[in-house]
Formats: structure tokens, sequence, C-alpha cells
């Protein structure tokens, strides 16, 4: 994603083809945050389905406009040592011509920003299924509004950003498994250590309440997806972005076999809710990786990540904390996974020519992926949890308790996700049916029988 060095002689010329190519791509990733809140609706319960919605949708919102403000210019504007950028014609996107290409690539800079705004769109959004039931929508959204700023941005600069720390130092990360996937799964568990459990948490149960929104919109996000994974190459000049579309197939489908192969030995069933898991880990795990890797490559890291995601969602129930919809389990599992087997199955022959243990490159690129996930992971994990303890204690995070165990929609949304009341089941159609003849003491069964 970041700006290759040409010679003046080579400097790009605008490509129709590249640019129609990269709208089609951004679209595609903004779909995603539909497709997210789909996924992550269906798998709550039905007093909370609007507002799991909303906290995918409210992003679309607040990220956008900061975007467009400074949240560009801090990404991908000059560097400024090493942790963040800025570029005062970035700043509302008023200083950048029509056809000013992004340095070192075939596409307008217009572009580039809309491409890299539908993915800072999308990473606060996957930090809502963790605190499903019980946070307060308005807190929700200035914990994006800051989160996005002082997390996103400036992770988006070290991994992405030209002169950003984990950029230089070599940290492959093709489109998004540490800026995108790990902090977000590290800053779920770090909101969600200090605003506690749902009422109820291991005691009541609290099923998805319609696995077919699950099934939706896992199929919606594996179809962005292919924008989100095939787009970070920004062109299709040299086959690269062609071997990430593969990968990203292949990888997604090894991961859900594997997830469902795990469940039906553990647990003894092959369920849709596993599958739309394992499928979501396989995207999330070749997101770091798969233009790096083979087409075998991928399927290993894809059965990998589906064991290795399925194993991590029950380790809320052994240590305590209420992940509401697995965020840390597949994200930032899958994330960690992705991003660390880079070192192992790096070719050298995509991406880049880096190549990893598997194919003769030594440790050296893992010791790199280590870096940038550890540092990741810490910053977003620590940063969050602050934030969230401070509005925690300002506005307040969560519901009351009596909102939360009634139903949020209501709550803070005044609303319902089913409304039946004009479906013909109320009082009046119940009136219009006959209702059997009482029973007597002398005939206990009421079984007289009746002249025609």
């Amino acid at each position: 994603m970041a700006p290759a060095i040409t010679l003046a002689a080579d400097a790009p010329t605008l490509s129709p083809a590249n640019t129609g190519f990269m709208l089609i791509c951004s679209a595609l990733v903004m779909l995603m945050t539909p497709g997210l809140a789909f996924f992550y609706g269906g798998m709550v319960r039905v007093k909370s389905t609007l507002n799991m919605l909303m906290m995918s949708f409210i992003s679309l919102g607040i990220v956008t406009i900061l975007w467009v403000l400074y949240g560009f210019s801090v990404a991908f504007g000059t560097d400024k040592g090493s942790l963040i950028g800025w570029d005062g014609d970035f700043v509302g996107l008023s200083g950048i011509g029509l056809t000013q290409l992004w340095d070192g690539y075939t596409i307008p800079v217009y572009v580039f920003a809309v491409f890299q705004l539908m993915f800072a769109v999308l990473t606060p959004a996957l930090i809502s299924g963790a605190l499903a039931d019980r946070v307060k929508f308005s807190a929700w959204a200035l914990f994006i509004a800051l989160w996005a700023t002082i997390v996103y941005f400036p992770v988006a600069h070290w991994v992405w950003g030209t002169g950003g720390w984990a950029f230089e130092l070599g940290v492959i990360d093709f489109a998004g498994g540490t800026a995108v996937h790990i902090n977000a799964g590290a800053a779920a568990l770090g909101v969600i250590l200090v605003i506690g459990k749902r009422v109820g948490f291991k005691k009541d149960p609290m099923r998805p309440h319609s696995l077919p929104w699950t099934m939706l919109g896992a199929g919606l996000l594996w179809f962005g997806w292919f924008g989100f994974n095939a787009g970070s190459w920004l062109g299709n000049d040299d086959g690269v972005g062609a071997l990430m579309f593969i990968n990203t197939q292949v990888a997604t489908a090894a991961a859900m076999l594997a997830w469902l192969a795990y469940e039906k030995i553990r647990h003894g069933a092959f369920t849709s809710l596993g599958a739309a898991s394992g499928a979501v880990a396989g995207l999330v795990a070749i997101t770091p990786s798969g233009g790096s890797c083979s087409p075998l490559g991928a399927i290993a890291i894809g059965a990998v990540a589906g064991v290795l995601c399925a194993m991590a969602v029950g380790l809320k129930y052994k240590f305590g904390y209420d992940d509401s919809l697995d965020v840390v389990g597949v994200h930032l599992v899958g994330g960690v996974v992705g991003s660390l087997l880079v070192g192992f199955f790096a070719t050298g022959g995509g991406q880049s020519d880096v190549a990893g243990l598997f194919y003769g490159g030594g440790l050296d690129q893992f010791w790199k992926q280590c870096a940038g996930v550890g540092s990741v992971l810490a910053y977003s994990l620590i940063v969050s949890a602050v934030l969230a303890f401070a509005l925690d204690k300002t506005i307040g995070m969560r519901v009351d308790e009596d909102d939360e165990v009634s139903g949020i929609d209501q709550a803070e949304h005044a609303e319902t996700a089913y409304d039946y009341s004009g479906a013909g089941g109320g009082t009046a159609a119940r009136q219009a049916v006959p209702a059997p003849a009482a029973a007597t003491p002398k005939d206990p069964q009421n079984t007289k029988k009746v002249d025609a």
C-alpha cells in the first residue's frame, strides 16, 4: 500500500483501468461494514439486534468525516518521527488535484484516499461485536471518534505509511492483519476488561436469534474481502493482486473446513455458526499474508487459523472475559496467526523477494513480524482500555442493568427489530376462533358426540 520508488523517466501515468478497478474495490470494502452488521446482528438476541446493526452503521458516518478532516493526513501524510504523518494538502482533502497521482502508482490520490477510508470505517466496527448488549450508543459513538484518532490513524501510518516505523522495519502486512484485525481485536479485549460482563454471562442462554442473518453477513464479508485484499496492491499490472485474490478464496475455504472438522470432533456437530466463523477466521488470517505466500501456503495458513480460532473462542469462559461475539477469538487470534506465519510461508516470489523459514529465508522475517504484532497489540489494548475507562468514569459506558435486561434496542433506539402487531395475530384474530365446548363433570373428557 505504500508508494514505490520510481525513476523520473519511468514516472507513471493515470491508468483508467486501475482507477476503475480500485473504485470497484473501494465499493466492495464499503459493503463489508453492512455485511459485518448482518454477521453480528444475527448472533445477538432479538432485543439487541438493532443496536448491533447501528454500532456498525454509525462508523460509516463518524469515521468518514474524520478521515476527510484529518485522518488521511495523519495516516498517509509526510512522516513525522516514524509515528504519524501530516500533510496540509490532505487536510479536508482540499489541496488535491483531480488527476494528481498517488506517489508511485497509476491511480489518483482521491481513489487511494477513498479506498483507505473504507478500511478506517470497518476497523472500529469490528470492535463492536465484543460489546454487544451493554454499551450506551452515545458512548460508543464518542469512543469510535477517539479511537480512530488516537489508535487507528497512527497505526495505519506505522504499518503502511512511508516513514512509518513498522513499514521501514520491513513488517509485511498486505491488507491489514496488524493495522485492522489485531488492532481491533486487542481494542475489543481492552474495552471488555474495563466495562465487564453482560448480565447473566455464563448463566443465561445467549444464543443467536437468526443464523440465516449471520450466514448472509459472512457471505457479504467474503464477497467484499476480495476488494479488501486484492485491491490492496493498488493495481493489476504484475499479477500480485491476482495471487492475493486466489489466496483469499483458498485460505477461507480451508479455514471453514478446519473449523467444522474441529467442531465435529470437539462438540459432535457441524454448525452453521461454525461455518460462518471459520470463513471469517480464514479471511482474517490471509489478509496480512496472502500476497507473500503460494496457494498451498494459503491452505496451510487457513487451516491453522481455522483450528486455532475455533479453540480460542472458548477461552472467554475459562478466563472470564465476556467477548460477546468472539472478536478476540477470531480477529485478534486470526490476525496474529496470519501475521506470524508470513515468517514461515513467504515464498519470495510474491509481493517482495522476502522469503520465510520454509523457503530458505531463516527467521529474520518472523522476528520482524513479531515486532509488528506485539507493538500494535500492546498499544491498541492499553490505549483502548484507557479510553474506555475515561468514558466510563465521565459519561458512563454501560446502559442501566434494567435496560440491558429488558433490551437495549428499546432503551437506546426506541425501536424493535421485529414488530408483529400488524401480522393478524392479535386479540381480534383470537376472538374469531370458536372456543371448544367446556368439559362437564359427567363427561370429563368432553367426548359427547354432536349430531351433524
